[in-house]
């Protein structure tokens, strides 16, 4: 037999990004996909920084932005800027799921963002919120208030491939609710 081209797993790899699909189950292939389609057609800087979805349950959603070419900066840690979408990122998906299994007109908007960063991201960063619970009691109690609802949510973002416990980072942000379907 002769050895021709077959499949080869690095050939396949986009720069080293065969990792991105590791461990991945449906469901948060579902949530990833969900969020690349809503930062399409809503907010399409999302999509540059390409965030997956790791962990979406009822008490915890988990992002991880890989560090790469779009992320650093020129000390090769994450910018800033792919922070702070890390950060909104990890609330606004546990929001924006909430409300689509609402299925009413719930619109959703951060009202003040405060982040203190304690060390620099020098790996695929996960934003981690465990305030899931509050988020859909939030959603939920909009669903017959009329009036614009807020709350103070917090977050964290660590580095697992440094630490899986220290915090690089923690954030607090005021998501702000209002069911436009209820009229006042």
């Amino acid at each position: 037999m002769s050895k021709g081209r077959g499949f080869s797993e690095k050939r396949w790899s986009i720069s080293g990004r065969e990792s991105y699909y590791q461990d991945m189950n449906m469901k948060n292939l579902k949530y990833t996909l969900f969020v690349h389609l809503y930062g399409l057609f809503k907010i399409p800087l999302v999509l540059f920084v390409s965030p997956r979805v790791v962990e979406a349950g009822k008490k915890r959603f988990v992002i991880k932005i890989p560090l790469g070419y779009r992320t650093k900066n020129h000390l090769n840690s994450m910018y800033f800027g792919a922070l702070g979408i890390g950060a909104e990122l990890s609330i606004a998906a546990a929001a924006v799921f909430a409300i689509s299994e609402s299925k009413q007109k719930i619109d959703f908007v951060f009202k003040d963002f405060k982040g203190e960063y304690l060390k620099r991201g020098d790996g695929d960063v996960h934003f981690i919120c465990d305030e899931v619970e509050l988020v859909n009691s939030l959603i939920e109690e909009s669903k017959t208030n009329p009036n614009r609802i807020e709350r103070k949510m917090k977050g964290y973002a660590i580095v697992p491939s440094v630490s899986e416990t220290e915090p690089i980072m923690t954030y607090e942000l005021t998501l702000s609710v209002r069911n436009r379907s209820l009229k006042t």
